[in-house]
């Protein structure tokens, strides 16, 4: 962590001020202390540590560890949430039934407007949420749900139906395929009265 104001996403600057990090994925980031000052965490997260995530990840092998580093800073009056995120999961590919792996290493910019009049502080490809919509805990402090984001990205990374990209289904046969007999068309008879008529 530091209370460095940040301008860039991507710079992970410290100061003077040490703050010993949490050793565990903050759930939640104070907006009260750290939206002016800025907020950095970097560590490693369990993937079952994401508790919609778990539900989908393959069982059948061993989940590595994902590197998350991120940033909450102020960059012309607009409060952002800037991730990197690094590594895999394992998931169930949907023909074969074996586990497969999906690559979620990617650069995340959210940027968290206080009032809606702020979208045009933006850039139109920017991602971007209403602070009011995504803080819904009533609590003395103001809480954004930051692993909840993480995992919100993450969520839309991972495809519905994952597949192998060269999967083949094993289909075992049982049983010898019937010949399909020729049948006349009933068409057929049709087409030659056409020229005749």
């Amino acid at each position: 962590m530091s209370s460095t104001p940040e301008s860039k996403p991507s710079a992970m600057h410290t100061d003077n001020k040490k703050v010993p990090l949490p050793t565990s994925m903050p759930d939640s980031i104070s907006l009260d202390k750290w939206a002016d000052t800025g907020y950095e965490w970097s560590g490693e997260v369990e993937p079952s540590a994401f508790k919609r995530l778990a539900l989908i990840l393959a069982t059948e092998h061993e989940q590595e560890k994902i590197q998350l580093s991120a940033s909450l800073y102020r960059r012309n009056n607009v409060l952002h949430l800037a991730f990197t995120l690094t590594g895999q999961v394992w998931l169930t590919c949907q023909r074969c039934l074996q586990p497969v792996s999906i690559d979620l290493s990617d650069d995340f910019n959210i940027a968290l407007l206080e009032k809606e009049g702020q979208v045009r502080l933006v850039n139109e490809e920017q991602d971007y949420l209403l602070l009011d919509e995504i803080i819904t805990e009533q609590s003395p402090e103001k809480l954004l749900p930051f692993k909840k984001l993480v995992e919100d990205e993450i969520l839309l990374k991972t495809p519905m139906s994952p597949k192998h990209d060269d999967c083949e289904m094993t289909v075992e046969q049982f049983g010898e395929i019937p010949e399909e007999e020729e049948t006349e068309n009933p068409f057929a008879a049709l087409a030659s009265l056409k020229g005749k008529l």
